[in-house]
């Protein structure tokens, strides 16, 4: 259900964005919707009906070549984004300035993509075909996929002008943009390597209080001879500020060093990886038990701490 509902609104953001931003103001986009555009620009027949008919035939052309799930749900998309496109394209006569309709325009339609593949499902046309062409020629997606829109992004240069071409390409790159953050921001992943002399205590903190695997490797004794090891573990972006803290009390000269990655699957983020790790029913939750975990812990003295003090 979730995932429709994804579906949906994300054809509606994009929808919006061909018939509120790009049509009025004599932008294009890539692929079919381009095509469409190109097409509207030109002779004045609205895309709501070329996009319906473009990709009807493509769809119909490469069924074989897609997932039984995907082409239930580009039946769903392909004409949902015409209705949608037919009941929008009156609505206003354009934006005045033509740089902030392609600034709009690229978050509509980074906002709808993003959705829409977070769905499990594609907005056709290109996309297809880029399928149809890796399955018979072996081609790379997502290279084939980029030639192809971007051969119509050039052809605007002929019905639309160099200018608003231009302003394609900037709304093009706002939208992978928003796109980008749609699909990895909200769950934005950080890689911490961790060295300090005080490896045992800060791995145990880390699994019993926030939860995650940890990776320990071992190094060289450094010119003092003291043994700092490396621990390396990935979290959500939300539990680094309580890491930090974690890490800190323990071992207040333990040197940390943050990366931010693009994806991380398994381990603690596919299940409970040790018996002490937590799952949770919401991120507040999470959130409120990991807070309160790195307060404890903060607070709570460590064992060369506890030795200073008998002495």
């Amino acid at each position: 259900m979730k995932n429709y509902l994804f579906l949906i609104t994300g054809t509606f953001f994009f929808a919006a964005s061909v018939a509120i931003f790009a049509m009025p103001n004599s932008l294009a986009e890539g692929g079919v919707p381009g095509l469409a555009l190109l097409i509207y620009h030109e002779t004045d027949i609205s895309p709501a009906l070329t996009t319906l008919i473009l990709n009807a035939v493509i769809l119909l052309i490469g069924f074989r070549y897609l997932p039984k799930d995907m082409i239930i749900k580009s039946l769903v998309t392909i004409p949902l984004f015409s209705f949608f496109i037919y009941i929008l394209e009156d609505i206003t006569s354009g934006i005045p300035d033509p740089l902030l309709a392609a600034i709009f325009a690229g978050v509509f339609t980074g906002a709808g993509f993003g959705l829409i593949f977070r769905s499990g499902s594609t907005t056709g046309g290109t996309s297809t075909i880029a399928r149809m062409l890796n399955y018979k020629f072996g081609w790379e997606l997502t290279g084939t996929n980029f030639v192809l829109d971007a051969s119509v992004v050039v052809a605007g240069i002929f019905v639309i002008g160099p200018l608003y071409t231009m302003y394609t390409v900037l709304a093009l790159f706002i939208g992978k943009r928003v796109t980008d953050y749609v699909l990895e921001g909200f769950e934005a992943k950080r890689v911490v390597h961790i060295f300090s002399n005080k490896t045992k205590e800060v791995e145990h903190a880390l699994q019993t209080s926030l939860g995650t695997h940890t990776t320990v490797l071992k190094a060289e004794k450094n010119a003092d001879g003291v043994e700092e090891n490396l621990i390396y573990v990935a979290i959500p972006k939300q539990r680094l500020f309580y890491l930090k803290k974690l890490v800190s009390s323990i071992d207040e000269n333990a040197f940390t060093v943050v990366h931010t990655v693009k994806d991380v699957t398994g381990g603690s983020f596919a299940e409970a990886h040790h018996p002490g790790q937590k799952t949770f029913r919401s991120k507040k939750l999470e959130r409120r038990y990991y807070k309160k975990q790195a307060d404890e812990e903060s607070f709570t003295p460590t064992a060369d701490a506890v030795i200073e003090n008998k002495k």
